[in-house]
C-alpha cells in the first residue's frame, strides 16, 4: 500500500505518552509495515536499521513491544493488518465491477449488430459512408472546355462528378466504343448528365431508322463528331 488511513485523534489518544524519538519510530514502523504489507523482521536491530533509526534501537524495541505482536513470521500490527486486508478486498471488488461493466458494454454492442449479406455489420449507431461529393479534375483525355460544359449540365441536375461516377461512365463509353473526349461531347450534345450504353444504342437505332427529321439532323452532326469536326462549347444542341 502506498497510503493508509490516519485518524489523528485516535493516534494522539494512544501515543500521547511517547517521546519524540518513540513517536518517530512508531510512524516509521507503520509506514514500513503498510508499504511492505508483511510482518517486520523479528530482529529489532534489523528493523531499526530498516527504518533508518539504528542509533535508537532501544526506542524502536520499546515501540515494537507496545504496539506490535511478535509471531513466528515476525512483528505484526493487528489494526494495520486489517486495513491491508480491507484495502485488497475493495481493490478486488472494484476489479470485478470493472470487468462486469466492460462485459455488459460488450454484450450491448453485440446485440446492436445487424448482419448483412457480404457486407460489414451495420450497427444502430453506424451510418454508411457516402463518397465525398467533390468534382473530379478534368481528365487529360478530355478538353477542359468540353468538360466544364458537361459539369454545368450535371450541376443543374444535382449530380456531382465523383470518382465512382466517372469510372462507371467510362465503362459505358467503352461499351459504346467511344473514347472519353467523344463520350463527353456526346453527353453535351444530348444534354445528358450521365451516359448509358443502352441510351446511346437506342438513340443510334432511332437515327439510323430515320424516325424523325430531327433524328436525321442529329445523326448528321454526330457523324462529324467521330471525324473530330465538333469542338469546344460551340456545339448547337439539336432536339
Amino acid at each position: 500500500m502506498h497510503y493508509f488511513p490516519f485518524n489523528i485523534k485516535d493516534y494522539a489518544s494512544h501515543t500521547g505518552h511517547l517521546s519524540n524519538i518513540e513517536d518517530l519510530a512508531y510512524r516509521r514502523l507503520l509506514e514500513q509495515y503498510y508499504l511492505s504489507e508483511q510482518p517486520l523482521n523479528e530482529n529489532v536491530t534489523v528493523v531499526a536499521r530498516l527504518i533508518r533509526m539504528k542509533d535508537n534501537e532501544k526506542e524502536v524495541g520499546d515501540v515494537l513491544n507496545e504496539f506490535f505482536t511478535l509471531t513466528y513470521d515476525g512483528w505484526i500490527n493487528h489494526r494495520a493488518s486489517k486495513e491491508i486486508e480491507l484495502y485488497h478486498s475493495k481493490k478486488e471488488q472494484a476489479s470485478r465491477a470493472g470487468k462486469a461493466s466492460a462485459e455488459r458494454r460488450s454484450n450491448a454492442r453485440s446485440t446492436e449488430v445487424q448482419p448483412t449479406n457480404n457486407q460489414e455489420p451495420i450497427t444502430n449507431n453506424h451510418k454508411p459512408k457516402r463518397e465525398k461529393a467533390t468534382s473530379v479534375a478534368c481528365p487529360p483525355t478530355v478538353d477542359q472546355q468540353v468538360w466544364n460544359d458537361w459539369l454545368i449540365i450535371r450541376k443543374a441536375k444535382s449530380l456531382p462528378m465523383t470518382e465512382t461516377a466517372w469510372g462507371q461512365i467510362q465503362n459505358e463509353f467503352r461499351k459504346a466504343n467511344l473514347n472519353d473526349q467523344d463520350g463527353v461531347k456526346y453527353c453535351c450534345l444530348s444534354n445528358w448528365a450521365s451516359f448509358k450504353f443502352s441510351w446511346y444504342e437506342k438513340q443510334m437505332q432511332e437515327q439510323n431508322s430515320g424516325l424523325t427529321k430531327s433524328a436525321q439532323a442529329k445523326q448528321k452532326v454526330l457523324s462529324g463528331l467521330t471525324r473530330g469536326l465538333i469542338g469546344g462549347s460551340n456545339v448547337k444542341l439539336l432536339g
